[in-house]
């Protein structure tokens, strides 16, 4: 695996090279991370990564400190997993001096973790067509954990005639049911043991809709004490989900099920 660190660096690596597969990740990767890795692998002659801590998404300067970085340990899990060239620029390579252009979706960026994280997805969206430009991909690879984030750069390629296809891998999950996140490592494990009744009351919710019950309802009744930010229905361009947010000790975990639809 050849990791580059420069736009010139990485055009050169990818230059005459055949399909290429894009991972946008920010590191701390994880077994979520690995099954992007592979669909890329198993759909592309060239497998790129980008491992890019993108400041612009954190609103909490603390939340951006605290984010896990083992830039070691990350350049393993990629090799092992079938990426030919690991991205890892300096800040100052995607928002040099002076930058001041940024990209707005609207609609899809409403609401959730639109409300929640002001300007979170106009920065998702800005580094996603930066990444989109680089490295030229044929397609790339989002995880539904991050669903509203998936159906935001969908909007984002389908608005712009970007030539990108964006696929979207169903969430990887613990034995107990957590969806696996980068901020897991973050709970101790009291808090560890506690998370899982979002997975569960998630899954309650989605036991209810197909009865023709309150699906957010049901959801939040079966949270087990967490404290949710929010427990909502979203329709995400016809796909129905069921998200929720919820704070663990001073860990903030997001997951969701799909009702209706599907974003891949």
């Amino acid at each position: 695996m050849k990791i580059v660190r420069t736009i010139a660096e990485l055009r050169a690596a990818l230059a005459g090279s055949g399909s290429v597969g894009l991972v946008p990740t920010m590191g701390a990767l994880h077994d979520g991370h690995v099954s992007l890795f592979r669909a890329a692998r198993a759909e592309n002659d060239v497998v790129v990564a980008s491992l890019f801590v993108n400041p612009a998404q954190f609103g909490d300067d603390a939340d951006l400190a605290a984010y896990p970085r083992d830039e070691d340990g990350d350049v393993r899990k990629a090799a092992d997993a079938g990426v030919d060239v690991l991205f890892a620029p300096a800040l100052e390579e995607i928002y040099p001096d002076g930058f001041q252009t940024w990209v707005e979706v609207e609609g899809v960026s409403r609401g959730l973790e639109g409300d929640a994280r002001p300007g979170h997805f106009r920065a998702v969206a800005t580094v996603c067509l930066k990444l989109f430009n680089i490295v030229r991909p044929e397609r790339a690879y989002f995880g539904q954990k991050d669903a509203q984030q998936a159906a935001v750069v969908r909007r984002l390629v389908r608005d712009l005639d970007l030539p990108v296809q964006i696929r979207v891998l169903p969430t990887i999950r613990d034995d107990d049911g957590l969806a696996i996140s980068s901020r897991n490592v973050r709970l101790s494990p009291a808090e560890r043991a506690a998370a899982v009744a979002l997975p569960r009351a998630l899954g309650r919710g989605a036991e209810e809709h197909r009865a023709g019950g309150d699906a957010a309802a049901a959801a939040r009744a079966a949270l087990n004490g967490l404290s949710p930010d929010y427990v909502e229905l979203l329709d995400l361009d016809g796909v129905l989900v069921l998200a929720s947010a919820v704070r663990v000790g001073s860990t903030r975990l997001i997951d969701n099920v799909l009702l209706k639809g599907e974003l891949s």
